[in-house]
């Protein structure tokens, strides 16, 4: 029997908004699909980039959506940015801390003294997000970090969700101070491999799957830190960004959702690769579809798969159908 999703990893590393939920919103199936995974007695780890929240808060949210979730299941880049400094820095080194209280406990919690002021014994910055972040906190962490301290980001997200739309992430805070220091700083987030290889170990896992719908940030940090990958539809991700998606970005695998997970379908009939059912030749940089008679009945999200093997070894700049089922299955994607 050919294996499934599941037979070929042992954990299951879940990005949260876009994957899971949509702020306050569960994703439908979302909670399904995470029983299923842990009913197959596989590691379930729940990953964000968001260094403001504390693993308790993050598995209180997905429980109130429904979603079964231990703190100990969680993630954090605030967690991830702690290990790194602890990995670097000697016992009692004194951090500069722009971020929460959870920020300043995980710097504390792996034997570093946090700080809110400049000084000269400051070894290095952590900087996370928080709403609370000011001119004066940016201010400190400027001087440290011209003054040679190490300079450690839990993120580098230009926006963050929100129920009234993107708002300025950690990632902008990032770039005010990368403006006003001229200094490049460490990130232990997505896409950096850090907080997955955190989570990762956390779970002892010999074969994780990363599963996300942000190419720059779920997909681009599985391929740091050597994972195989998953990609579903319900966020970020798009069609036209998947055939454009350079080679740090592409999942091995694609689902419309984490419904995916439950159905009994061979890993292969999720990967990226040619599927039957359809032809797929470029011409100049178009690429044309035409299905193929007696060759399997391969639907929208197959076509998808397909195309995305093609533009990834040959320039893609638009698609074009070449029969009238071609054309119904590139209806959903807006391809046409």
């Amino acid at each position: 029997m050919a294996k499934t999703l599941l037979d070929r990893h042992d954990t299951v590393l879940f990005d949260l908004d876009g994957t899971v939920y949509h702020g306050s919103r569960p994703i439908p199936g979302a909670a399904d699909a995470i029983t299923h995974v842990r009913e197959r007695g596989r590691a379930v780890r729940f990953v964000t980039n968001n260094a403001a929240k504390s693993p308790e808060s993050v598995a209180e949210h997905l429980v109130s959506l429904g979603v079964h979730a231990e703190p100990t299941e969680v993630s954090t880049s605030a967690q991830a940015a702690a290990v790194v400094l602890r990995e670097r820095l000697p016992a009692d080194s004194v951090v500069l801390v722009v971020g929460t209280a959870f920020l300043e406990a995980q710097v504390r919690s792996v034997g570093l003294r946090p700080t809110r002021r400049h000084g000269p014994e400051v070894a290095a910055v952590v900087q996370g997000h928080s709403p609370d972040t000011c001119w004066a906190d940016l201010a400190e962490a400027c001087l440290a970090v011209r003054a040679g301290a190490w300079w450690v980001a839990c993120n580098t997200d230009a926006t963050l969700p929100s129920e009234r739309g993107q708002l300025p992430g950690n990632g902008s805070m990032v770039a005010a101070l990368l403006a006003a220091t001229e200094r490049e700083p460490h990130v232990a987030g997505k896409p950096e491999a850090p907080l997955l290889r955190t989570a990762a170990h956390s779970a002892g896992a010999a074969s994780p799957l990363v599963v996300g719908d942000r190419l720059d940030t779920d997909i681009a940090g599985a391929a740091a830190a050597g994972f195989r990958s998953l990609a579903v539809l319900t966020g970020v991700a798009t069609p036209r960004r998947l055939l454009a998606a350079g080679p740090g970005e592409r999942p091995d695998y694609l689902a419309a959702d984490l419904g995916a997970l439950t159905r009994d379908l061979s890993a292969g009939e999720l990967e990226i690769g040619p599927r039957p059912g359809w032809r797929v030749t470029v011409k100049g940089d178009v690429a044309v579809v035409e299905s193929a008679v007696g060759e399997g009945d391969g639907d929208s999200l197959d076509l998808l798969r397909h195309l995305c093997h093609v533009a990834w070894s040959a320039p893609v700049s638009s698609v074009r159908a070449a029969d009238v089922r071609a054309e119904s299955a590139l209806a959903p994607w807006e391809l046409g």
